[in-house]
């Protein structure tokens, strides 16, 4: 497709090719294919002339964002509508690269949170055997990174926000993602490799193995990942940041709970982080669109952030 066509979205069968994180079931829904719909006709005209100039004709895109904001689906839908114009593609999910399978990597992301805080107290003279008792009562109901705690006892002031700095500290960090083997990919598709060994890591111990996948007649690598815009990510040349606000996050995680729940206090610390991390790097995004599906300027972007 030439970059000044009319682009026309081609009909959607009832099932598309999706990335490549096993166990992951995307669902796709208006909304989805109306911000691809968006992007796709823009981002084919950035593509051109970074395409031309790869000797290989390949570019990498990412597609990046916080939690539920359809990063899978959305990535699926681009990857979906390249091949429909004649421009292979594949969808990478960067979930494949942690160190850790998930639960150990939420475990150790707890770890450390728990970990720094009760050295922060020991550091401060805040720390006393009844305190320590205290602590242990509020981490068995999870309750620790609750922000009320702090009304009644004010040294867990100095614990979360101890904790919430190593946790921020480790979140997207070489720490916790091997974004070494991530580059080593990159690096591979651009200087023209047929195949590439690429890893899978499910949620058992068991579930870790690498496939080897064709790539000789695809043009353009799109890693759908909350961090795909990192600056240990090297070797993207667009990176697409789909933008939800904190408040739009948050009424969206509420949705997902039948029983109207809201997520623990830590995994709300942790989402609050990652927000703060796209939030950073969203100036080097070079298209950004809202959970409405509207393309924002960056400025448009941190008018609405900070609405």
């Amino acid at each position: 497709m030439k970059s000044d066509t009319i682009w026309i979205p081609p009909n959607l069968p009832d099932t598309i090719p999706q990335g490549d994180m096993p166990g992951d079931r995307i669902q796709i829904g208006e909304a989805h294919t109306a911000k691809a719909n968006v992007i796709f006709p823009q981002l084919n005209k950035l593509l051109v002339s970074i395409r031309n100039g790869n000797p290989y004709q390949r570019a990498v895109v990412a597609v990046c964002g916080g939690s539920g904001v359809g990063k899978s689906e959305t990535a699926s839908l681009l990857t979906y509508y390249f091949r429909q114009a004649g421009i292979g593609s594949y969808t990478l999910s960067g979930d494949n690269y942690p160190y850790r399978i998930p639960r150990y990597n939420d475990a150790e992301r707890l770890n450390i949170f728990r970990r720094s805080g009760i050295r922060a107290l020991v550091q401060n003279g805040l720390y006393t055997q009844a305190r320590g008792n205290l602590v242990r009562a509020f981490q068995r109901g999870d309750r620790d990174a609750d922000p009320a705690l702090v009304d009644e006892n004010e040294w867990m002031s100095v614990y979360q926000r101890e904790g919430r700095a190593a946790l921020a500290d480790y979140l997207g960090s070489p720490a916790e993602i091997d974004f070494n083997e991530l580059n080593a990919i990159i690096s591979q598709f651009k200087n023209g490799a047929k195949s590439i060994f690429l890893k899978r890591m499910g949620r058992e111990e068991t579930e870790l193995w690498y496939e080897e996948v064709d790539f000789s007649d695809v043009n353009v690598m799109v890693i759908e990942w909350t961090h795909a815009n990192s600056d240990h990510l090297l070797g993207v040349d667009v990176p697409v940041l789909l933008n939800s606000t904190p408040a739009e996050t948050l009424a969206h995680r509420k949705a997902r709970h039948r029983d109207g729940s809201t997520d623990s206090p830590f995994t709300s610390m942790v989402l609050t982080l990652e927000q703060q991390q796209l939030k950073a790097q969203a100036i080097k995004a070079k298209l950004i669109v809202s959970r409405s599906g509207k393309l924002l300027s960056y400025p448009e972007y941190c008018q609405m952030m900070e609405a």
